[in-house]
């Protein structure tokens, strides 16, 4: 599909959310034939750039026939080849716009855990995450639009809008709310079936404003490992690795998970939490800014930016906000806490700062609006 706005949000991947610059090797994936359009513009801007890309198709349906034969030599070799190529590039732009997100759903769990540990985490996780200058996004096709239970073309829209939002306003407007979670200590979180408390003493904050995923809109830490008590109970659908869970719930004590129940298949979801010793603590903990985004989707790139919402991340941290805690996952999980999904409360140090998805202060509350973070390119 030619659209001019694929033009508008490739300048944006380019030249703000990975800074490209003049004979820099960007490392561009390409998730699903919907994505070409979108890849094409980077790929020519990129090289009028001056830089140079190398892309690299990819989706379920193809990945479906390695996962689910290869053996651990083989997953080792794919490993060191693309860890080679990734050792090359400054930058990587991930596209994901598979025609079916569920291609991996009958896939025995223990190739799944092989392609996470032997592949994706020495790539992606040791590093393109910690060395090159990346983002990734989701692509609009119709698969996306009917899990977002709407038409292609008004998703298209409501896309295009989040994805080519102000950025740069936005990291702005996230400045006083970093500061804010970056001298708490003490965190409690309400709401229905939900009741937990954490510190985040010591644990640096970031700000997520469009230079690592589009869409973009978190501020985010890491609670200190041990510190989380209590039980909290999702309130939005995850897809993860082509299952969708719902109604998921964990207990916790002295930061691990003890028990992890959902609307189906407990089994399943304990599985994942038994994937290492890592995977039943906490590497991350997120607040939810982006005004656009409203309502879940099973998409966890927008469903984690929620307006109203925070997530809390069984698995993995973040180098740039390092709890010690080390995973083959890292599964962002979401509740959102507006009145229509509940209602909740956030306190920092006894502090009430956000009651049912609205900041106490006005003028952090607006900061984050619609109308102050629209693109005006669009």
């Amino acid at each position: 599909m030619k659209d001019k706005r694929n033009e508008i949000l490739a300048r944006q991947l380019l030249n703000y959310s990975v800074d490209l610059q003049k004979g820099e090797i960007l490392y561009l994936e390409i998730k699903g034939k919907d994505t070409l359009e979108l890849g094409k513009q980077i790929i020519r801007l990129a090289t009028e750039k001056g830089a140079v890309p190398f892309w690299y198709y990819n989706d379920e349906s193809l990945q479906r026939h390695w996962v689910k034969n290869a053996n651990d030599d083989q997953f080792k070799i794919q490993a060191e080849l693309h860890l080679e190529l990734m050792k090359r590039a400054d930058a990587y732009i991930g596209l994901r716009g598979s025609d079916n997100p569920f291609d991996l759903a009958d896939i025995d769990s223990k190739q799944i855990d092989k392609q996470n540990i032997l592949f994706y985490k020495p790539v992606h996780l040791e590093e393109r995450v910690k060395r090159t200058r990346w983002v990734v996004l989701r692509f609009p096709n119709n698969a996306m639009a009917q899990l977002a239970e709407t038409s292609q073309e008004a998703f298209e829209d409501f896309y295009y809008e989040v994805c080519c939002a102000d950025y740069a306003k936005m990291s702005k407007a996230q400045d006083k709310l970093y500061a804010l979670m970056d001298a708490t200590d003490k965190v409690h979180i309400k709401g229905p079936d939900t009741d937990l408390t954490f510190s985040l003493k010591g644990i640096r904050c970031v700000k997520c404003d469009g230079k690592r995923n589009i869409p973009d809109g978190e501020v985010y830490t890491a609670p200190v490992r041990d510190s989380i008590n209590g039980t909290i109970t999702y309130n939005t659908p995850s897809l993860y690795q082509g299952t969708v869970y719902t109604g998921i719930s964990f207990t916790f004590e002295n930061g691990k998970i003890v028990k992890a129940t959902c609307d189906g298949d407990d089994a399943k979801l304990n599985k994942i939490l038994d994937t290492d010793e890592g995977a039943r603590y906490v590497g991350e903990f997120a607040i939810g800014v982006n005004p656009f985004i409203l309502h879940p989707m099973k998409d966890t790139l927008f469903d984690e930016k929620i307006a109203g919402s925070f997530h809390l991340t069984p698995g993995q941290c973040y180098d740039e906000a390092p709890n010690g805690n080390q995973s083959a996952i890292h599964w962002d999980l979401v509740l959102i806490q507006r009145p229509e999904y509940g209602g909740g409360e956030i306190w920092f140090d006894d502090k009430l700062i956000r009651k049912d998805g609205v900041f106490t202060d006005a003028e952090l509350e607006k900061a984050f609006s619609a109308e102050n973070l629209k693109s005006s390119e669009l």
